[in-house]
């Protein structure tokens, strides 16, 4: 009952007060008492607040409260991925289930006929910039009545380069709106569409529901070709509930997914390259826990709430501290413990020195532990099993492996034993090239990970331009995925 009163001084209406009350909310999080009041007083806010901060009500109240059933589309809520779609719009469907709303879901991939029919009869439409915009050429959506209009992870979309989407989509909705904006992140970009599009605003933000000192990060120093056989270790060692495994491109999640598979781990991957029913299918095996282990993209794991991911790990690198936050933002929630494991090889450095310039926790080297390398298949095609496929140069199988020394054709590898001063190794006289496939040259080198040395400035001679560099991974980056 107190909690009840809790949400009631909010202002919220007995409708809603009913639904929270069956659903067993105890008390409103930050975000929720924070914006709430504001949200049903009309004013326009610009809300910082994490994935799974319980903004979804806030705005929904918004939504309840000026929403007329049968007077057409009055409140559109704009989201980065398919996926969230269909999470606000479900949330958005109970919470509203004492109202006589009818809410439509509007994405790519799949029919439009059916969206259109949804479009012509509801009252609140959720959905992703292109499709939208898809609608509004096609004369399929009117934006004039709109009431409420809600930028839901501002950020992301303007990260996933919807922003002249998300443009055009403003100018198409009535000026005589109430603005929403929520995001992770307050970027330029976010401010540019506020002060642009929105005018008056407040601005309110929240606390990450993810617990830095429940939160452990870790690394490991590892060559390229026993990186996934590392993995393997860990995922079969680690004590774990559900585990995300994050990779940059499409490409990368299709052959590790398939790997631990062909080793019979429970894994999936999940990207844009997928059908929209395949991608809903496994995000709902991975809600209930049938399957336990989903490799991903940024992009198919965009803004998603999951409970109960108490590992997540990076065997690919994100190219900036906002898309590493973002990730391991997915454990250590609710006051649980949690993991968070980077893999990192050569190809990494460039980028791992980039979150770890940004980060403002520690994030701590472990030494190799001993294990036995497995023999990974990488298909030439990227999404296809059908085609022809070849083996690895990962040719240790059943050797033991994190030891002091060890080797295969001429390359030799040893660990420092003093931890302070980081790994070392030494790679033979192969070409050294970033994740820009940049070449800095074909010579023997020694690089030193985890001390003062790494990270330098300064490769094979040349001065590295670390703006320049940054930007075209990141837009390489986005395009892969």
């Amino acid at each position: 009952m107190q909690s009840l009163e809790e949400f009631k001084k909010l202002g919220l209406k007995e409708n809603l007060l009913k639904v929270l009350a069956e659903l067993g909310f105890t008390h409103p999080t930050e975000i929720q008492e924070k914006s709430i009041p504001l949200v049903l007083e009309g004013k326009n806010v610009i809300g910082s607040a994490a994935t799974g901060s319980g903004k979804t009500l806030a705005f929904g109240a918004g939504i309840f409260n000026v929403a007329e059933a049968n007077k057409g589309v009055q409140a559109l809520v704009l989201v980065p991925t398919r996926e969230l779609c269909e999470q606000v719009a479900n949330s958005l469907k109970l919470f509203s289930r004492n109202y006589d709303f009818k809410i439509a879901e509007v994405y790519g991939g799949v029919s439009l006929e059916n969206q259109v029919r949804k479009i012509k009869t509801c009252e609140i439409v959720v959905g992703t910039p292109g499709r939208i915009l898809d609608h509004l050429r096609r004369g399929n959506l009117n934006l004039d009545k709109i009431k409420i209009l809600v930028l839901d992870e501002a950020d992301r979309m303007v990260d996933m380069g919807f922003l002249p989407d998300v443009e055009k989509i403003i100018q198409a909705c009535s000026k005589a709106r109430q603005t929403l904006m929520f995001s992770a992140t307050i970027s330029s970009d976010v401010e540019y569409i506020a002060r642009k599009y929105i005018g008056k605003t407040i601005n309110i933000s929240a606390e990450s529901n993810v617990d830095p000192s429940k939160l452990t990060q870790i690394f490991y120093d590892v060559p390229t070709n026993v990186k996934f056989s590392l993995l393997f270790h860990l995922l079969n060692e680690e004590k774990s509930d559900l585990v995300m495994v994050f990779c940059n491109t499409r490409r990368n999640a299709d052959i590790v997914a398939k790997n631990l598979k062909r080793f019979e781990l429970d894994a999936v991957a999940i990207h844009g390259g997928l059908t929209q029913n395949r991608r809903n299918s496994i995000m709902e095996n991975f809600h209930s826990s049938k399957t336990k282990i989903l490799i991903c993209t940024d992009v198919a794991a965009r803004g998603l709430d999951i409970k109960e991911v108490s590992h997540v790990y990076n065997y690919d690198i994100p190219p900036s501290i906002q898309e590493y936050i973002h990730r391991i933002g997915r454990t250590a929630r609710a006051g649980k413990e949690g993991k968070a494991v980077s893999l990192v090889c050569k190809n990494d450095y460039l980028n791992f020195q980039n979150v770890r310039d940004g980060s403002t926790s520690e994030i701590v080297q472990k030494e190799l532990p001993e294990f036995e390398t497995v023999a990974p298949r990488f298909s030439q095609d990227k999404y296809s099993d059908n085609k022809r496929s070849f083996r690895g140069r990962d040719n240790f199988r059943g050797r033991s492996y994190g030891g002091r020394s060890y080797g295969n054709r001429g390359n030799s590898f040893r660990r420092n034993s003093d931890s302070s001063r980081g790994s070392r190794h030494s790679e033979g006289s192969r070409d050294y090239k970033d994740s820009n496939n940049r070449d800095y040259g074909n010579r023997g080198r020694s690089r030193s990970f985890g001390g003062r040395s790494f990270g330098g400035r300064s490769f094979g001679g040349r001065r590295d331009s670390r703006r320049d560099n940054v930007r075209s991974s990141v837009r390489r980056y986005r395009n892969e995925r």
